[in-house]
């Protein structure tokens, strides 16, 4: 089966509500997790013309549905990426917070579908599930939440659930309710993924890696008379040239010692989570086997769950690595880097012009808005734009 590249992608951001800073593993240089700095990043996000924020979730972070409810009366456009938890909510109460939070954002809301991956967690939470029920029990849930939020009246009796006449009162804004992006590496993951979700992520592997996913989950799909589309989460460190944002690399990981790494790789490997598992492969713990694909870093994986993988390099370099990616069938990119706020403007400034974007960046420069855009030159004249390469993209 012959499989077009998307033309179009999304890019959105990462709100850190688990805390930020300059370097890993350690509190030096570290942020506390405020309203109001969380609003800056929100809003500059917005400004730069980026897509969405995503927010995580589990006990690290701060609920990722009381930020985004305070966030999103202080933004207008910028959509949010908020998880429900199967196991944890129920599905008729998910789908109640989902479909007021859609309303009271008008209609900005996208949810993430987190089954959860570490034991110890999931105990402190009151679940006590194996790999295997976890994902019934969200196959389960996604079949009660998404009947809901399409207005019907739900009436199901299954292993983990028993529904009588459930219904919403008052529907989301966006008919059949948000759209559902959902990620994970086990066949049970990737069967949820075929049957359920709209959107199926991965973490940021190498592009032949993140290709054999993508066919597995297309083809599963397809089985079941679907289509789902694919996107990806990544770390990047963008600057001027490719030497500076590999320092900017290694400076991110410098207060970093041996013995953090050893004890995050401990707690890590802890997880039944085969995309866990996938991540610390790809470094195993080491500091000399980073780079694991050009420009695709696996530092930031060495004491951070998840996501653990930046795309290095220079504005021109990183746009086309994540061309690479769309090329072979993602249309949306998660994005984040250190500190979360300055990166954002670095990331969205040199490489969002050079995108095939199918959301609109923030109109400059043109005669139709005379400025100021930056610094007025010797106080009497604007500076001149140089003319930026464009990415020539392939199908």
């Amino acid at each position: 089966m012959t499989i077009s590249a998307p033309e179009k992608i999304k890019v959105l951001w990462f709100l850190p509500t688990h805390g930020d800073s300059r370097y890993l593993g350690t509190s030096e240089g570290g942020r506390a997790v405020t309203l109001p700095y969380l609003r800056q990043i929100a809003q500059a996000t917005e400004a730069l013309g980026y897509y969405g924020v995503l927010l995580p979730t589990g006990r690290s972070c701060d609920d990722s549905w009381v930020v985004a409810a305070a966030l999103a009366s202080q933004t207008e456009r910028l959509r949010f990426l908020v998880a429900v938890r199967p196991g944890l909510q129920s599905p008729a109460l998910a789908a109640r917070m989902t479909a007021t939070l859609d309303r009271m954002s008008n209609g900005r809301l996208l949810i993430n579908v987190v089954t959860g991956g570490d034991p110890v967690e999931n105990a402190g939470d009151g679940i006590h599930l194996s790999h295997a029920e976890r994902y019934e029990v969200t196959q389960q849930f996604l079949d009660i939440y998404k009947a809901l939020l399409d207005g019907q009246t739900v009436n199901y009796e299954s292993t983990h659930f028993r529904i009588i006449d459930g219904k919403l009162l008052f529907a989301p804004l966006q008919p059949g309710g948000p759209q559902l992006f959902f990620g994970g590496s086990s066949e049970a993951a990737n069967a949820v993924a075929a049957k359920q979700v709209d959107k199926y992520l991965t973490w940021g592997e190498p592009p032949e890696q993140v290709r054999a996913k993508i066919d597995t989950v297309r083809r599963l799909a397809a089985a079941e008379g679907r289509e789902v589309s694919f996107g990806i989460r990544l770390h990047v460190i963008v600057r001027e040239t490719q030497s500076e944002a590999w320092e900017a690399a290694e400076q991110l990981i410098s207060k970093l010692d041996d013995a953090t790494i050893a004890k995050a790789q401990e707690t890590l490997a802890r997880m039944d989570s085969v995309g866990q598992r996938r991540m610390a492969e790809l470094h195993g713990g080491r500091r000399d086997r980073l780079e694991i694909s050009p420009n695709l870093w696996a530092g930031v994986g060495l004491v951070r769950g998840g996501a653990g993988t930046a795309l290095v390099g220079d504005a021109e370099t990183v746009a086309e690595r994540i061309d690479e990616y769309r090329r072979i069938g993602i249309d949306s990119f998660i994005l984040s880097g250190y500190p979360h706020l300055e990166e954002a403007y670095s990331f969205g400034e040199r490489v969002l012009p050079l995108l095939p974007l199918d959301h609109p960046l923030p109109l400059t420069g043109l005669s139709a808005n005379m400025g100021p855009f930056g610094e007025t030159v010797g106080n009497d004249f604007r500076p001149v734009t140089p003319p930026r390469p464009q990415l020539v993209t392939g199908g």
